[in-house]
C-alpha cells in the first residue's frame, strides 16, 4: 500500500513550504487510494511546545488534510528508538563518543583554519580507538558507523538520479547525551515502522537522505522512495521569510483567504498543467504528479494568491461565504443580527467585489452597524442645492415599490430634476445611508438595506445637512 507522511517539528508555525509538502504528500496517498499520515517530532523539548503542535492542527484542519489516522508523537516512541539502537550497538553498526562540546568545537576550528569541511574526525570508532580512557562525568552519545568506501545512490521522483560517497559523510549522532533520538535516526525508525512507501519533503533534506538510506540498510530495512521539493522564494529570490509578508498559514486564514484557493494557490509552486491556474481540490487530485514537479525554485507572489483567492471567492457558494462572514463578525466581536438584513442576499451583492474574506466581511458590516460621516466628506459631496435635492429624493422614497428597479428610477428622476450629473446625487446618498462612498450598485444597496433603514439613515443626516 502507498503510504505518506507529513512529518513537522512543534518548534513554531506551520509555514508556506510545509503546508505545500502536506498537499503534496497527501494528494499522492487520495492519488494511489493509500494512506496518509500525520506524524508530530517533538523529541526537542527545549524547542517544541504544545502551542505549536495545536497551531499544526489547526492549521491542517482549516486546509482539509485531515490524516487518515490518528496524529503519532515521537516522544510517545523513545522506548523504540532506544531498541533500533540497541541493535545497531549488537551488530558494531553504532559506538559510543565520549567528545566534549569543548573537544568538538577545536576540531571544527582547526579544521575550518586548514581550509577543511568541518565534520567529526571518528575518534572514538573502536577501531580508531588506541586505548583511550572513558572520561568521567562525559554522558557519552551514540553515533552510527557510517560505510567508509562506496556511495549511496536513489533515483528522486523530482531531481532523478543522485549518488553522494560515504567519504563525504561522517559518523552522525544518533543518540543524545539524553536518551533522545535526532532526527535522522528517528525519522528513518519511523518510516519504517509505519511503512512509510513515499517520503516527500523539502529539498533541504537532500543531504540527510544518503545518511537516512544508510541506517535503513543498516537495520535491515526496505528503503522508502524519495521525492524533494524545490525551495519556495520570495519575489525578491531571496528564501521566503517573514520579511516577504505572512508566512504562517493561520496568518492566512486570518488575513482572509479561503483554504481552496491557498492550496490551489500552494499546489502552483512547483507543480503546473499547463497554462491552467485556477483548480479545485478534486482536480489537484486527479491532475497532480510528481513528475509534473520541477527541480527550479518556485517563488511566492501574494498579487496571483489575492487574484486567486477572489475567483475563489466568486465561485464559492453565498451559504458558505455567509459562515465564513458570520465567523469574522463574531471574531472582531460585532453582535449582529444577519437575518435583517439577509446576510445571504448581502453575499450575494457583494462577493463579485471581494478579494479576501475579510474585505466581504468590512463591506457587510456597514450593512448593520452604521457609522456617520465625517465633516471632511460632508464638505466635500454636500452643497445647499444637494441637500434640497435630498430632502426631495427622501419623499419620492416613501411612495414607490421597494424594488431596485424603483428606486434607480427615482435617483434619475432626482438627477434629472435638479439638473445634476447622477453621480452628484449618488455619491452623497451613499455617504448618508452607507457612511462611506464605496459600495456595490446603489439602487442594489439601498433594496437589500430596506426602505425603513434607509429611510431613517437619512432622516438622521437631515438636521446637521441643513444646518451648512
Amino acid at each position: 500500500m502507498i503510504r505518506t507522511r507529513f512529518a513537522p517539528s512543534p518548534t513554531g508555525h506551520l509555514h508556506v513550504g510545509g503546508a505545500r509538502t502536506a498537499l503534496y504528500a497527501w494528494i499522492f496517498a487520495k492519488q494511489k487510494r493509500g494512506e496518509f499520515v500525520l506524524r508530530i517530532e517533538d523529541t526537542d523539548s527545549q524547542r517544541s511546545t504544545e502551542q505549536s503542535v495545536n497551531g499544526i492542527m489547526e492549521a491542517m484542519k482549516w486546509l482539509g488534510l485531515i490524516p487518515d489516522s490518528q496524529p503519532v508523537f515521537q516522544s510517545k516512541r523513545l522506548k523504540r528508538y532506544q531498541e533500533a539502537a540497541d541493535h545497531l550497538i549488537k551488530t558494531d553498526q553504532a559506538y559510543w563518543c565520549y567528545c566534549t562540546p569543548e573537544e568538538l568545537s577545536e576540531l571544527r576550528l582547526e579544521q575550518k583554519n586548514r581550509g577543511l569541511k568541518p565534520r567529526y574526525d571518528g575518534r572514538w570508532r573502536p577501531e580508531n580507538l588506541k586505548i583511550k580512557t572513558v572520561p568521567d562525568g562525559i554522558k557519552p552519545v551514540l553515533r552510527f558507523k557510517n560505510p567508509l568506501a562506496g556511495s549511496v545512490k536513489w533515483n528522486d521522483l523530482v531531481k532523478g538520479p543522485i549518488e553522494i560517497a560515504n567519504a563525504e559523510l561522517d559518523d552522525l549522532v544518533i543518540l543524545r547525551s539524553d536518551g533522545t533520538p535526532t532526527y535522522n535516526f528517528g525519522v528513518v525508525v519511523d518510516d519504517a515502522d509505519m511503512q512509510i512507501s513515499h517520503v516527500i519533503r523539502g529539498d533541504d533534506h537532500v543531504n540527510n537522505t544518503p545518511r537516512q538510506i544508510n541506517i535503513f540498510n543498516a537495520l535491515d530495512y526496505s528503503n522508502p522512495h524519495f521525492a524533494h521539493l524545490p525551495m519556495i522564494l520570495g519575489q525578491d529570490g531571496e528564501r521566503l521569510s517573514k520579511r516577504h509578508g505572512a508566512v504562517s498559514v493561520l496568518e492566512f486564514k486570518k488575513a482572509g483567504y479561503l483554504p481552496s484557493a491557498f492550496l490551489n494557490y500552494v499546489a502552483r509552486l512547483g507543480w503546473g498543467r499547463g497554462d491552467a491556474e485556477k483548480f479545485t481540490v478534486t482536480e489537484l487530485v486527479k491532475w497532480f504528479s510528481l513528475e509534473g514537479v520541477g527541480k527550479a525554485p518556485a517563488r511566492f507572489d501574494t498579487e496571483k494568491l489575492d487574484w486567486l483567492n477572489k475567483l475563489h471567492i466568486k465561485e464559492t457558494s453565498d451559504d458558505e461565504l455567509a459562515g465564513s462572514v458570520r465567523t469574522i463578525f463574531t471574531e472582531w466581536g460585532k453582535d449582529v443580527d444577519t437575518h435583517d438584513p439577509p446576510i445571504i442576499g448581502l453575499i450575494a451583492l457583494l462577493k463579485d467585489r471581494a478579494t479576501l474574506l475579510t474585505d466581504l466581511a468590512k463591506a457587510a458590516i456597514k450593512f448593520y452597524q452604521y457609522s456617520f460621516p465625517s465633516e471632511d466628506m460632508i464638505n466635500q459631496y454636500f452643497s445647499e442645492e444637494i441637500v434640497v435635492a435630498m430632502d426631495y429624493l427622501r419623499e419620492e422614497l416613501d411612495s414607490i415599490e421597494w424594488k431596485k428597479d424603483e428606486i434607480g428610477g427615482v435617483l434619475k428622476g432626482t438627477a434629472k430634476k435638479y439638473k445634476k450629473k447622477f453621480p452628484e446625487i449618488a455619491m452623497p446618498l451613499r455617504l448618508m445611508v452607507m457612511g462611506t462612498t464605496d459600495t456595490p450598485a446603489l439602487n442594489a444597496t439601498l433594496e437589500i438595506l430596506g426602505r425603513s433603514r434607509v429611510c431613517k439613515r437619512i432622516d438622521d443626516q437631515m438636521p446637521r445637512l441643513k444646518r451648512l
